[in-house]
């Protein structure tokens, strides 16, 4: 079976925004409490956990950061074509 990841991710409109809640997450603000406020993704209501993914499921930027962390790491703001993300890994398999 192939790697897969289980993160969650906020997205905002710009690298401004992500640099500002990347911030506030290292000094220690909940990534659940900061998504279900700030994410504009409809996973933010769930603290903006996308479930486990494998390899040719999300867009191309996204994937290749997430695959590239270790659980627990935050990502520095990835920009797509939905905007820019702040990616949490919780696990892998």
């Amino acid at each position: 079976m192939s790697l897969q990841v289980h993160a969650k991710h906020i997205l905002v409109k710009t690298e401004q925004d992500a640099n500002s809640i990347l911030f506030d997450l290292r000094q220690g603000k909940d990534f659940d409490e900061v998504a279900k406020e700030k994410s504009l993704c409809p996973s933010g209501k769930k603290g903006g956990d996308l479930g486990w993914f494998g390899r040719g499921m999300m867009v191309k930027e996204f994937e290749t950061a997430a695959f590239l962390m270790k659980p627990g790491e935050l990502s520095k703001p990835v920009k797509t074509q939905f905007g820019w993300h702040i990616i949490k890994v919780v696990e892998q398999k």
